[in-house]
C-alpha cells in the first residue's frame, strides 16, 4: 500500500483524538449563524486566512465543522506577535467556546490567557499548551513527512541538487530542513540541499528570490516550509520551466501550478481541527498532547494529481517501501543537525 493511502486509511481514526493549534490576529471574520449553540474561533499567525497553506488548512477545518456539525466559526488575523494575546482574549471575551492559536509563536499568549478563561477550551496546533484542564496541543512529526519528500526528491533530480527554503528559522522548521535532508540522502547518497531562511511568513518576493538563487545554484528542486512566503518558492520552481519542480507543505499546493508542484507534504491540520471541534460537541474533548506522524495519519504526500506521470513506477514502489519503514519506526528520522549528521542511511 502506498504511504499516502496507507496513511490516508488510518486518518479517519486517529484525527477523533486530535486536537488544534495557536496563532495572532487583526481582523475579523464570521460564518455561520449567531444563534447557534456552539461557537468556535481561531486566531490565525502572521500569514493569515489566505496564505493557503497552514492558516488556511486550520480554517478548512473550520469551516467543515460549520458544515457537517452545524456550529457558528469565525477568526481573527494577526499581523503581529503583539496581536496574539489581545485576539486570543477577545475570541474568549466574545463567548466562543472553543479557541484555536494556530502556531508555536503563540505559545506565550496561551500561557497568559489561558488560564484566565477557565470556561474556553483552547487547542494550539504546531506548539505546547499549558498543563491546564481547558487546553490541548496537537503536534507533529514534521520530520516524517519530510523525510518522504526528500527521497522522492533525490530519486528525481538530475543536478544531484535540491533546495530548502524554510520560513523563520527555528526547532519546528528545522525539523522540516533535517527531515528533507534525510531522506534525500537515502535516495541518493552524493544529494546535496541548498538550504535557505525567509526570516518571515510572509515574504512571499523573498521567498520567489531565494529559491531563484537556489535553482541558479543548481537546484533542480525546491521544497518550501515557509507559510505564504513559499508561495513565491512555488512561482519561482514554475518559471524555471520544465525540469524544474516545486514541493508544497501543509495543504495539498499542486494545483499552484500544476505540472511544475512534484508533490506536497500535507499535514493533517485540517481534520485535527475539525476531529477537536467534533469532540467538544459530543462531549468527548480532553485536554493534552496529540502527537501525530506518518503512523498515526498526520503526515503524507499529495497524491501528485498532475505530475504521478512523471515518476517512475520503480521510484514510486521504493517510496511505498520507505513510507512503511518510516512508519513502522524502523528509520529514525533526523530531526536536528547533530541527529543528521550521525544519520545513517539504510539499504533499501
Amino acid at each position: 500500500m502506498r504511504p499516502w493511502k496507507h496513511i490516508a486509511a488510518m486518518s479517519a481514526v486517529v484525527f477523533a483524538l486530535a486536537a488544534l493549534g495557536c496563532a495572532p490576529a487583526r481582523r475579523t471574520r464570521t460564518d455561520g449563524d449567531a444563534g447557534e449553540s456552539l461557537n468556535v474561533a481561531m486566531v490565525t499567525d502572521a500569514g493569515g486566512i489566505d496564505d493557503r497553506s497552514f492558516n488556511a488548512a486550520a480554517w478548512d477545518g473550520l469551516k467543515r465543522a460549520q458544515r457537517e456539525l452545524g456550529v457558528s466559526v469565525r477568526y481573527l488575523e494577526s499581523k503581529e506577535q503583539s496581536d496574539y494575546k489581545t485576539n486570543l482574549a477577545s475570541l474568549a471575551d466574545q463567548g466562543n467556546q472553543m479557541v484555536f492559536a494556530i502556531g508555536y509563536l503563540m505559545e506565550d499568549a496561551l500561557a497568559e490567557v489561558a488560564p484566565k478563561y477557565p470556561n474556553t477550551r483552547f487547542v494550539i496546533i504546531d506548539g505546547s499548551a499549558p498543563a491546564l484542564n481547558n487546553c490541548m496541543s496537537v503536534k507533529f512529526r514534521e520530520e516524517e513527512g519530510a523525510f518522504l519528500a526528500g527521497f522522492l526528491a533525490g530519486s528525481m533530480t538530475k543536478t544531484g541538487a535540491l533546495g530548502f527554503i524554510g520560513g523563520m528559522e527555528g526547532p519546528l522548521i528545522k525539523k522540516f530542513e533535517c527531515g528533507f535532508r534525510a531522506g534525500a540522502r537515502m535516495a541518493r547518497s552524493d544529494c546535496r540541499v541548498i538550504v535557505k531562511y525567509i526570516g518571515s511568513w510572509t515574504d512571499v518576493a523573498k521567498g520567489k528570490e531565494y529559491a531563484r538563487a537556489a535553482i541558479q545554484q543548481g537546484a533542480d528542486i525546491v521544497f518550501h516550509a515557509a507559510g505564504k512566503g513559499g508561495l513565491g518558492v512555488l512561482d519561482a520552481a514554475a518559471e524555471a520551466g520544465p525540469g524544474h519542480y516545486g514541493i508544497g507543505v501543509d495543504k495539498d499546493q499542486d494545483g499552484e501550478h500544476p505540472g511544475r508542484v512534484l508533490t506536497s507534504m500535507m499535514k493533517g491540520v485540517t481534520p485535527a481541527v475539525f476531529a477537536a471541534v467534533q469532540d467538544l460537541k459530543a462531549g468527548k474533548w480532553k485536554p493534552g498532547e496529540r502527537v501525530l506522524g506518518v503512523k498515526e495519519g498526520g503526515l503524507r504526500l499529495s497524491p501528485m494529481k498532475y505530475t504521478r506521470k512523471d515518476v517512475p513506477d520503480d521510484v514510486m514502489v521504493r517510496l511505498d517501501i520507505v513510507g512503511k519503514l518510516v512508519a513502522d519506526g524502523d528509520i529514525a528520522v533526523p530531526r536536528t543537525e547533530e541527529e543528521i549528521q550521525a544519520f545513517v542511511p539504510p539499504k533499501l
